[in-house]
């Protein structure tokens, strides 16, 4: 698999729901993971042809772990690609685990860590960030909020921010996980494991264990819910064209 597949994905999420436009400063949040990198890769790849001129920077936010994080690798990526890499330094991890001593840190984490995103995208003139949730988070985040929270709904393709006027883009939601972790693997992605406590031991990665025994009994459950999310046009989905 070379980067063709990646990119038609994300062409294609991208055009459905008008996620760039022209002039777009782009800030593609990066956290060392193979999502990330990916939708990189994707970016960097697609503003090359696409017909719509746009800018786009990597930005990782520092969480302040114990002896440090290397972002060598990334680097080096990025500058394959022609992409500059900003590091925004954090004292995330200090306040989560040893101020707050937070037994669920997971949501607050993910808060705090979107928000020093978008700030830095702010500060730094870009008017968009985009994730690299993938069609998987799609239908993870779908079942956890049935199962835990009670309600239908996941998280949307495209999401402007009242507070800090960033719109938050999903360029990958139509990428299932294993193609992503398919090209990190082919590509040798410098993907470096999270240094979190929290890691691996999550509700997320139980959804991720349940989802898995079930495409066991049913192969393509993952595509039916995902067709239901956009049938049902839930959280601003919707059914693609042909």
């Amino acid at each position: 698999m070379d980067i063709k597949l990646i990119l038609s994905y994300t062409r294609r999420a991208v055009d459905s729901y008008n996620m760039i436009e022209e002039g777009d400063k782009v800030a593609v949040g990066i956290s060392g993971g193979k999502d990330s990198l990916t939708l990189l890769c994707a970016l960097a790849h697609l503003k090359k042809f696409y017909p719509k001129s746009f800018e786009i920077v990597a930005i990782s936010i520092d969480m302040g772990f114990e002896g440090g994080t290397d972002y060598t690798g990334v680097k080096a990526l990025c500058d394959e690609l022609g992409v500059e890499l900003k590091v925004v330094k954090t004292q995330i991890y200090e306040i989560i685990f040893k101020v707050r001593k937070e037994e669920s840190p997971c949501s607050l984490c993910s808060r705090m860590r979107r928000g020093a995103l978008n700030d830095a995208a702010d500060e730094l003139g870009f008017n968009k960030v985009a994730l690299g949730h993938h069609m998987d988070d799609v239908i993870e985040t779908y079942m956890l909020n049935l199962f835990y929270a009670g309600k239908i709904g996941t998280f949307s393709p495209v999401t402007y921010l009242d507070r800090s006027g960033i719109t938050c883009i999903r360029p990958l939601i139509y990428v299932p996980e294993k193609d992503i972790r398919y090209f990190a693997s082919k590509h040798d992605l410098p993907v470096f494991k999270s240094p979190c406590p929290a890691d691996g031991n999550t509700e997320r990665e139980n959804m991720k264990k349940r989802i898995a025994d079930l495409q066991r009994e049913i192969p393509d459950i993952k595509n039916k819910i995902f067709g239901a999310i956009q049938r049902a046009e839930i959280s601003g989905f919707h059914p693609l064209k042909k």
